[in-house]
């Protein structure tokens, strides 16, 4: 799953109260120490073997759209494809409609300047970015959602989760699916013969590794060879540390790189990432790892892994599914911990978007805003919706249950994802701005002044000064 981005928003998530913020956590500690009796890998093992899932009760008024035929573009792959490749099938056999999914490529924002400068673009586009969105209505190619979607959305998600879809007042995207990206896996087994427990500050986290490490496992898996796990890392460190006020200037780039805060994370980051033995293969390993891979290595290999830990977000259960882990009992989960008063909310998501404005694409966006398309991939497993009308019960574990409660609890109380309130270029891209350099600052951690004036060159270039 690339959590990438475009171009700023122009408009910035509801300030996170520092209070709220911290009850968001506590309960998700809370719910997640809860989760470990589970036997459900959340992967889809438990859907129905014929390919399927039971269609659900029906909530949404959808029109007829017999012989029409629609265009789903996204660049989701694998599991993640083929799950929602279920909920658009539900939606053909309740309109008769039929729909493509069209695999794109990452960044989607290039991918579809392509099909549109040659005449045929999707009928939606699932974006996964607020700065995709304000990128695609700029250039005219987005349309506004008509008022059933509208009306659908306003009942079923909360009014931060609407704001982040908008442009200039006016709504454009549906947030389908969101991530809670403040999350750290482990291997159960190896936890328990290190003597280790779930830690809830970075110093305890640091502990925690030691003991993993003295153990005989290296503590952690990174997928360096995708960028945007790096700025997922540095983002949770820096918004527990710097606070969510430091968290809005940086990601509207208000402030500078080179600003104090940001050595202050990145040297923080170095007491992992540069910490011999602590990361799978070192930094040349990890960074020849992607982000799949330094899942499933996390929970392969019986109790010598290839590493105890893994960070991302709720997302990696479809990779656990991958494997034998089951989430609950060999696959456990705890918050990531606070690095400074407060530990971090973060969250990412993918907004459908329509691109031609159709009766049927109006639909298809309609139904991407009920519960009831989003209760069909949620039991599926690997899947986060925003949408607070989905029945939680749904969900198909109690981790996975629980993540989805506090993440509905947190309302408008959150952080997206920085990088990709950022432009393309910042934030986005393999290969360039942020993710290469935090790929090389994953390779050389002592160079703190050295990654602080890249990253505010790349940045001062994107944002336009």
């Amino acid at each position: 799953m690339r959590m990438s981005s475009t171009i700023r928003t122009g408009r910035t998530v509801k300030r996170t109260t520092r209070a709220a913020a911290t009850l968001a956590v506590a309960a998700l500690a809370l719910s997640l120490t809860a989760c470990g009796g589970d036997d459900d890998n959340g992967g889809g093992d438990n859907a129905d073997k014929g390919g399927g899932t039971k269609a659900p009760a029906s909530s949404v008024t959808l029109p007829k759209l017999d012989g029409e035929s629609l265009e789903v573009a996204a660049v989701w792959t694998g599991t993640e494809q083929e799950n929602f490749k279920k909920v658009l099938a539900e939606f053909e056999k309740r309109t008769g409609a039929k729909v493509t999914f069209v695999p794109a490529q990452d960044p989607i924002i290039n991918f579809l300047g392509s099909k549109i400068a040659g005449g045929a673009p999707p009928d939606v586009a699932m974006l996964p970015q607020p700065g995709a969105i304000k990128q695609a209505v700029d250039k005219g190619w987005a349309k506004p959602l008509g008022a059933e979607a509208t009306k659908e959305l306003g009942e079923n998600y909360s009014q931060g989760w609407q704001d982040i879809g908008k442009v200039d007042g006016k709504q454009y995207g549906v947030y389908y699916k969101a991530a809670n990206k403040s999350l750290i896996w482990y291997n159960a087994q190896v936890f328990e013969n290190a003597g280790a427990s779930e830690p809830k500050t970075w110093d305890e986290l640091l502990n925690t590794a030691q003991m993993v490490y003295d153990s005989g496992v290296t503590p952690f898996s990174v997928g360096g060879a995708d960028g945007w796990t790096l700025t997922d890392w540095f983002e949770n460190v820096y918004l527990s540390q710097a606070g969510p006020e430091k968290y809005d200037q940086l990601a509207k780039h208000e402030i500078k790189w080179t600003d104090p805060s940001v050595k202050q994370a990145l040297t923080t980051l170095a007491e992992i990432w540069g910490k011999k033995d602590f990361v799978a293969g070192g930094a040349s390993g990890a960074l020849q790892t992607e982000f799949p891979a330094s899942v499933t290595q996390t929970f392969t290999g019986g109790d010598q892994p290839k590493a105890g830990m893994v960070y991302e977000g709720d997302f990696v259960q479809v990779n656990i599914g991958e494997t034998k882990a089951k989430v609950g009992t060999d696959a456990k989960v705890f918050p990531f911990p606070a690095v400074g008063d407060t530990a971090p909310v973060v969250s990412g998501g993918d907004a459908a978007v329509v691109f031609k404005d159709s009766k049927a694409a109006q639909a298809l966006a309609t139904w991407l805003a009920s519960p009831d398309a989003a209760a069909i991939q949620a039991k599926l497993g690997g899947f986060l919706s925003p949408n607070k009308s989905v029945d939680a019960s749904v969900y198909p574990n109690e981790v996975q249950k629980k993540i989805a409660e506090a993440l509905v609890a947190a309302g408008d109380d959150f952080r997206f994802d920085m990088s990709d309130q950022a432009p393309q270029a910042f934030g986005g891209t393999p290969g360039k701005g942020e993710w290469k350099t935090l790929q090389d600052f994953l390779k050389n951690p002592k160079d703190v002044a050295g990654a602080q004036a890249k990253l505010e060159a790349d940045a001062a270039a994107a944002y336009g000064g």
